[in-house]
């Protein structure tokens, strides 16, 4: 519990960072390089205090970077310059419990109580009420109905990486070894940095040749001066989400069902409110602090009801 509740304050300082440097340098390119920095610093103390790409339970592991960070990090900051942080996290943080629920019913066979869908209902209409439309919002019809969706896609992926990690924890054990926060979040992150990769090349390639053929003073002073004002944003959401934040929530994975942890890490939405009005000077609307809080209210009953 105490893991995964360092990991719902570690993920509102990265959405919040994240949302920034989404807006300076693109959703696909501030992923891609928050990955990359995680990935170094993990793979270092993967290497020193652990067991770097070996154990029975890597592909698993790899698997669930893939589907969770990969998919679900490139949808998520598909939907953070288009929703802002405080509703990108309330549809994703909120969403992920119920959807997780539902993985392991289709997949695992867990059945589920008419409670927990009663509860899975309410917090749909939390989510709905704080979507709702406001005469004062900023954001256009389009880009509210394609940020809701990405951030939809985001929840279902992120759910299912996370019960896939949770199998391989159940691999890990029956080969007798035990993976830290710290080593199983490196493998997984290698998965979600591989699709990020990917993604970049494939967002960027036109880029990429236009830089191949221009003069390299011309190529050098454009990314000083774009990387100029964005680094500091990278730096943190790296360290605080994808480094720090999910080795806690691997730390919570090894012991807890996916659907109490995602439970737990649904009051996002509650502690980035702070970090949004001053980072994004976003003020949050009433309709859209009940919703909140109803969603919440469902998710803490959707845990208590397992």
């Amino acid at each position: 519990m105490f893991a995964a509740l360092l990991c719902t304050i570690l993920c509102a300082v990265s959405l919040t960072c994240g949302h920034r440097s989404a807006k300076l340098i693109g959703g696909t390119e501030a992923n891609f390089w928050r990955l990359t920095l995680a990935g170094l610093l993990l793979g270092v103390w993967s290497y020193a205090f652990g067991i770097g790409t070996g154990g029975v339970a890597f592909s698993l592991f790899l698997l669930s970077g893939v589907v969770g960070i990969g998919i679900g990090d490139v949808a998520l900051f598909q939907a953070l310059p288009r929703l802002g942080s405080r509703l990108t996290s309330l549809l994703n943080g909120c969403l992920s419990a119920p959807l997780a629920a539902l993985v392991e019913w289709l997949w695992l066979g867990t059945t589920l109580s008419l409670a927990q869908i009663l509860w899975g209902l309410l917090i749909v209409a939390g989510v709905g009420m704080a979507l709702m439309p406001d005469e004062h919002m900023q954001r256009t019809r389009r880009a509210l109905f394609v940020g809701t969706l990405f951030a939809i896609l985001s929840a279902l992926f992120n759910a299912m990486g996370g019960v896939i990690s949770r199998r391989a924890y159940e691999a890990a054990r029956a080969g007798g070894e035990h993976l830290d926060g710290g080593n199983a979040a490196f493998q997984r992150i290698l998965g979600g940095l591989l699709l990020g990769g990917i993604c970049l090349l494939i967002v960027k390639r036109r880029a990429f040749k236009v830089q191949a053929h221009a003069p390299r003073e011309l190529v050098l002073e454009a990314s000083k001066k774009k990387w100029g004002g964005v680094w500091p944003w990278v730096l943190v959401n790296g360290f605080a989400g994808q480094t720090l934040g999910v080795s806690c929530m691997q730390w919570a994975l090894e012991t807890t069902p996916a659907g109490i942890v995602f439970a737990i890490t649904a009051i996002t939405p509650i502690i980035i409110i702070p970090f949004a009005l001053v980072v994004e000077h976003e003020r949050p609307t009433l309709h859209s602090l009940v919703g909140g809080v109803v969603a919440v209210g469902g998710v803490i009953a959707l845990a208590l009801s397992r």
